[in-house]
């Protein structure tokens, strides 16, 4: 109701990919058998249907690419995904900035676990993890991208990590580790929103503010800051007991899904720079992409000089790519 009146203003239109060419022997071999034939079912097809392979395997690309979501379909998605963002964002740092342990995280730990669970404290988790479940559950009907099985255990963590951290009363530190993971989200998004509306300019300079933010936030503030409180200042103040081990064990995979996806972030722009240097550089629009579920690479194999053997040309991302917050695309980090 909101999304697509302004995608639909900024002149975004509900352009789908190439649809594949009505084909029942193909259709068949792709809904039946598989959507990712190797080469010896693609020279019996090509025998049988008299086609080249290269032709062939064009075919199957553009049938796996019909169920990719238009571009209007995907800002809405990121402007959903914003809001959100921005909204809970803004909601913590207000709630935070009242609370004692903002300003010493110390207070996370006096007179635990005896410590009151206030209404905005309540709303904040409950907010927080209805929407992680949202996403645990959603991954499964949307596209399926190549970092599905990182973002699987992302979102099982961080679930389990809020249910745990309430049900023992660590909140007070559980909301210093939400607001700080929230901060960066929304500049991803927006940045995402600019790449499909097509501001360059903007959509460069948000990836850049996201980059900064989410680097230093997450492989700067958290483990001196979040870390520091949870290993260090709770074991001085309460001591060690078994769900500490428990939360600090999560926490700590958490830090290492962050240090994972911050080589992400540095790879991508390097390669957006790189690519810069002959023109424009867009880090949204980098080729040998490492996240997304679009494959584009038809542009580059279609562009391949007529001479050289279909048969050893990368054929898809679902054959050739890695499964990786892993190697073409058109959006780098998109969610």
């Amino acid at each position: 109701f909101v999304a697509k009146p302004c995608a639909i203003a900024l002149n975004i239109q509900a352009n789908g990919p190439q649809i594949a060419p009505p084909n029942a022997i193909l259709e068949k071999v792709f809904t039946a058998i598989t959507k990712h034939p190797d080469e010896k079912r693609l020279e019996g097809l090509s025998k049988q249907l008299d086609w080249d392979v290269r032709s062939i395997q064009r075919w199957f690309r553009q049938r796996r690419n019909q169920e990719k979501p238009s571009t209007l379909t995907r800002f809405c998605e990121s402007m959903w995904r914003f809001s959100f963002y921005l909204y809970v964002f803004t909601y913590g740092v207000r709630f935070l900035k009242k609370t004692p342990w903002l300003w010493n995280t110390r207070h996370c730990w006096y007179n635990y676990p005896y410590q009151p669970l206030t209404t905005d404290l309540h709303y904040y988790y409950i907010l927080e993890l209805s929407f992680y479940w949202s996403l645990m559950f959603s991954q499964f009907t949307d596209i399926k991208r190549k970092d599905f099985g990182i973002m699987f255990l992302h979102h099982l963590v961080c679930i389990f990590l809020i249910t745990f951290s309430y049900v023992n009363n660590m909140a007070r530190v559980g909301t210093l580790v939400l607001c700080l993971h929230d901060s960066a989200d929304a500049l991803l998004e927006a940045a995402k929103m600019a790449n499909y509306a097509k501001f360059q300019k903007m959509c460069d300079l948000l990836f850049v503010m996201f980059a900064v933010v989410f680097i230093t936030t997450r492989l700067g503030i958290f483990p001196l800051w979040v870390l520091n409180t949870t290993l260090f200042e709770s074991w001085e103040i309460v001591g060690p007991y078994p769900s500490w081990w428990v939360f600090n064990l999560l926490l700590l995979l958490i830090q290492g899904l962050n240090c994972f996806w911050s080589y992400l972030i540095v790879k991508i722009a390097c390669k957006a720079v790189s690519r810069g240097k002959a023109g424009k550089w867009n880090p949204l629009h980098v080729s040998k992409d490492d996240r997304s579920d679009i494959e584009s690479s038809s542009d580059e194999e279609d562009s391949e000089p007529p001479g050289k053997n279909a048969h050893t040309a990368t054929t898809t991302n679902g054959t050739s790519g890695t499964n990786g917050y892993l190697l073409t695309g058109s959006c780098s980090m998109d969610d």
